[in-house]
């Protein structure tokens, strides 16, 4: 007995029928004429399908079908994938990667994420931000990182619904440690994003986290999904949520179809892991252009959703998770040698340009940094193409700059580029965001 009178466990026994029964990972290139089968059976864990749906889309997969499966103590998950251009997956470290990511323990915590990780270094300073947005807020966060001669590795910045979300990462310089400092920057932030403490909150940590998945709970926290009607990004996805009840097994069945577009499962599966429902079953279908999700859900505690205010809640955060990732208007790509201040720079010269950004995501790979922005103009409409010139002018010579229109507004890419004079580098630059962040 344990002390107090209660029955000792063992703490090795809990995760005895992993280690009895360990996960099974095949990509199989055979089974599908036009895709990669990623095929994953494992013991039933909480969380196992957002951890296979979110290394899915890091890796900037397409996932065309899905069937997912964990009644009783087993999880059996089938995903039909490609890559961006439809092609199977045939690239070993991406399929390798894979591999270790959902196979035996011995290889998906330490090892896959220090795999995943190296590029871009281990240990962080993080910075989350949340408040209002408004025009130039995020060039004005960027320059006071610049001014404190912080370096930015890595960094996320979504808008919806009038509030903003933001994780920077900071590099591992011993300056970064520097308490004093850290204070004094958080004081200049709270500054900026005003005196309105339930609404700008600033949040310093270390360690890593998935960025997407923070960026999520930190909108939900800020119920941005309190907002009601549908807005133009929704009537353009056709976005039509609904739940019904499965009396004979006692779930609820969530449905949403709308346009596809990547990580839509990696949205809806995050948010209703966040709001402590369960997936059992799931079906996903991807018939160009639109998809069709269907999720049989249940409460972590085993009931179903039971209420109208229940039901009307979790429709309302699906739809914000969904429109969370639209962006209208135009992407801005560029790619330059990393160096301090260089986001700074950027956001500033957007700002005096008159655009707006909606979603950003920066990264670096080896010394080269990558920033992609979605912009309008400042008052939200398209931007002139005129402004993109001027842009393109102005920082051409020291950076590379696709600009493409947002899929949003869009089926057809027009892709602009303007590259270095010299030591020209081809990168993948939509993929490079998340892939290399740490999970």
């Amino acid at each position: 007995m344990a002390p107090g009178g209660l029955p000792y466990f063992d703490p090795d026994y809990e995760s005895l029928s992993i280690r009895i029964n360990p996960p099974r990972v095949s990509v199989d290139n055979d089974g599908c004429g036009d895709c990669t089968l990623v095929k994953v059976d494992s013991v039933n864990k909480p969380g196992i399908l957002l951890e296979v749906v979110q290394i899915l889309a890091d890796l900037d997969l397409i996932i065309t079908k899905a069937y997912i499966s964990s009644d009783g103590g087993w999880f059996m998950d089938v995903f039909h994938v490609t890559d961006q251009q439809g092609n199977k997956i045939t690239d070993n470290m991406t399929i390798e990667y894979i591999e270790k990511s959902l196979g035996p323990k011995g290889h998906t915590a330490d090892e896959s994420k220090a795999w995943s990780t190296k590029r871009v270094g281990v240990h962080y300073t993080a910075i989350e931000l949340v408040g209002r947005d408004r025009p130039g807020l995020l060039s004005e966060i960027s320059a006071v990182i610049a001014n404190q001669q912080f370096n930015v590795t890595a960094a996320g910045a979504w808008t919806h619904n009038r509030r903003i979300a933001c994780v920077v990462y900071l590099n591992d310089d011993s300056t970064c440690h520097d308490p004093a400092r850290l204070s004094a920057m958080e004081e200049q932030l709270k500054n900026i994003l005003g005196d309105d403490k339930v609404a700008a909150r600033t949040n310093f940590s270390m360690g890593l986290t998935h960025i997407d998945r923070r960026l999520h709970q930190m909108l939900f926290a800020e119920m941005d999904y309190e907002v009601k009607g549908l807005t133009a990004e929704a009537d353009f996805l056709d976005l039509k949520i609904s739940i019904d009840p499965c009396l004979e097994k006692d779930y609820s069945v969530v449905t949403v179809r709308c346009r596809d577009r990547p990580k839509l499962m990696f949205d809806i599966v995050c948010t209703l892991t966040d709001m402590q429902y369960v997936v059992f079953h799931a079906t996903i279908l991807s018939d160009s252009p639109y998809a069709t999700q269907e999720y049989y859900i249940r409460h972590m505690d085993g009931s179903p959703v039971n209420t109208e205010g229940e039901e009307e809640r979790v429709i309302r955060c699906l739809e914000a998770a969904i429109l969370r990732r639209v962006s209208e208007g135009l992407s801005l790509e560029l790619c330059a040698k990393d160096r301090v201040g260089l986001l700074s720079e950027v956001t500033r010269v957007l700002r005096e340009n008159g655009l707006s950004v909606s979603r950003a995501g920066v990264t670096t790979v080896g010394e080269q940094a990558v920033n992609i922005f979605y912009v309008r103009d400042a008052s939200g409409n398209p931007v002139d193409m005129k402004t993109i010139e001027r842009l393109r002018k102005e920082i051409g010579h020291t950076m590379m700059l696709n600009v493409k229109k947002s899929p949003s507004t869009s089926n057809s890419t027009q892709t602009q580029t303007q590259t270095q004079p010299s030591n020209k580098t081809s990168f993948s630059l939509g993929s490079l965001f998340e892939r290399f962040l740490p999970s």
